[in-house]
């Protein structure tokens, strides 16, 4: 045995289980997340995510088109706004487990440029057990994302099954 598989060995007997994120019964309708951290969005996040996602849109990656069209700068692409808002309401709300079912009702309400810092916020605004899954519910939620200045910039609405605590 390597010192390496000792090491391995010590700290998967000294690892604890932890359950993680809430369950279905911690969704009651109307509670509402003020979802911690924040990110502030960069230059690089967005061409490298823009590059990576073949998105070509010159509005995302060359700042003269975009001026030339109205824009300050160069925009945050809008997939990369939803993507971060979305990532940062996961602890909170769907970390615990559960197929993802669907986003509904998108909309973009202010470009992001980088150097701002996206924030989010959801409310439940629906859960109901589910039919054909014993041990799981269906919970729909309204997250909204905001910039540094408080200014709504995205909101959505987006359902995950659910682990029931039983």
């Amino acid at each position: 045995m390597t010192p390496n598989d000792t090491t391995v060995a010590r700290l998967k007997a000294d690892a604890t289980l932890r359950r993680r994120g809430n369950r279905y019964e911690d969704f009651e309708i109307g509670r509402s997340f003020a979802h911690h951290w924040g990110r502030t969005v960069t230059a690089a996040d967005n061409t490298l995510f823009s590059t990576l996602t073949l998105h070509y849109n010159p509005h995302y990656t060359n700042e003269a088109f975009a001026k030339t069209h109205g824009h300050p700068a160069t925009p945050v692409n809008p997939l990369l706004v939803f993507n971060t808002v979305f990532g940062l309401s996961v602890e909170d709300l769907s970390e615990g487990g559960g197929p993802f079912l669907g986003v509904d009702e998108l909309s973009y309400r202010k470009a992001v440029y980088p150097g701002d810092t996206l924030y989010a916020h959801s409310e439940v605004i629906a859960r109901r057990l589910a039919s054909n899954r014993p041990g799981y519910g269906i919970v729909t939620w309204h997250t909204r994302g905001s910039n540094q200045q408080g200014e709504e910039v995205i909101d959505f609405k987006r359902s995950n099954l659910v682990k029931t605590r039983n």
